[in-house]
């Protein structure tokens, strides 16, 4: 592995101008050392669109080879449908441009480990959109977790639902869970050692499911439970995480308030005349923390632009902890098409 030139400047190219890649084509855009040099998309109209919203963009193609090939673009962001991520990465990579792919990393474990060792061989970074490890409320959570506030967390529970957006290429699994399943491994620090699921295809014509519940086993004993539906009525971004010591609650559609911690939980009692022991309920304070706000999204492409430079080490997102998430998610959709059998992972 060489040495890695540092980057006063950074040219970035963005594959997919559909739903999410605008987002990073705005952000990007206006972050210092930073320019987004073109995009592409095999939509006609979503290039003709991201032209209009950004004119300062030089190239708009429908051919995502022509951006990559570009001497300018040090580096790429795929935010394309998650069945493209491997062979958009890979060819960015083996071009030797830094990497930014949206979540999850790739569908099989396989085609993770080979993006990670690709990104090895060229000696450029491979970085995973897994935005929500650099969602403010998250990261307070995390902390106070690292401080021990809710001494060992007995369960996490995750709902992350809403009416759509429907996708054709991978289930709720890939689509929703992801998120949280990199969450659980970030608050934790860990990795899962079984993992079940359950669900269903209800939209006509469905190839995926709409409708996952899965549930995580830690080897510590941490229960980590996901509910991720995109046929639900409420968007709902929650996690309730319970501690020995006390509770939390996280909820994304809270932006002012995003965290709550609840002085609640279970007590052994123990009365003298009978020489006895009871289980009382704590039932105590709650404490609604000030909570720095900011957008995920920016902290997120900018520490990927920092560790290009060089001046940062890529941390949570890099492809191992990609690569831990698809493990999870490739065991999730076995689970689910063999009636919820646990899968251990190795």
């Amino acid at each position: 592995m060489g040495q890695r030139a540092a980057l006063s400047h950074v040219g970035v190219g963005v594959i997919g101008c559909g739903h999410w890649g605008p987002n990073h084509v705005r952000v990007l855009d206006s972050l210092p050392g930073c320019t987004v040099r073109g995009v592409a998309d095999r939509d006609e109209q979503a290039l003709a669109a991201a032209a209009r919203q950004h004119p300062s963009i030089a190239l708009a193609t429908p051919s995502a080879a022509e951006l990559i090939e570009r001497d300018d673009v040090q580096a790429v962001v795929v935010a394309t449908p998650t069945a493209t991520h491997f062979e958009l990465a890979r060819q960015a990579l083996v071009a030797g441009k830094h990497v930014l792919v949206e979540k999850p990393l790739s569908v099989t474990s396989a085609q993770a480990r080979e993006l990670i060792e690709v990104a090895a061989a060229r000696d450029v970074v491979l970085m995973v959109g897994h935005v929500f490890v650099f969602n403010p409320g998250i990261l307070f959570l995390k902390k106070e977790l690292e401080a021990g506030r809710l001494g060992d967390v007995c369960y996490m529970d995750a709902v992350r639902t809403n009416l759509g957006p429907i996708r054709h290429d991978v289930g709720a699994i890939y689509d929703l869970a992801s998120h949280d399943v990199s969450i659980f491994n970030f608050l934790l620090g860990a990795e899962p050692v079984a993992v079940s699921a359950r669900g269903q295809a209800f939209t006509p014509n469905a190839e995926h499911e709409d409708v996952a519940f899965l549930t995580l086993e830690y080897a510590n004993g941490t229960l980590c439970h996901s509910h991720a539906s995109w046929l639900n009525p409420r968007k709902v971004r929650q996690l309730t995480v319970v501690g020995d010591k006390q509770m939390a609650v996280w909820d994304d559609m809270q932006p002012l308030e995003p965290l709550r911690f609840y002085d609640k939980g279970v007590s052994q009692k123990r009365y003298a005349t009978f020489g006895e022991f009871q289980l009382v309920l704590r039932d105590g304070d709650i404490a609604i923390p000030k909570v720095e706000m900011f957008e995920p999204l920016v902290r997120q492409d900018q520490h990927f632009l920092a560790c290009v430079r060089g001046d940062a080490e890529l941390r949570h997102s890099d492809g191992r902890g990609g690569l831990s998430v698809v493990r999870v998610l490739e065991a999730a959709v076995r689970s689910f098409h063999e009636d919820g059998r646990r899968i251990v992972l190795d």
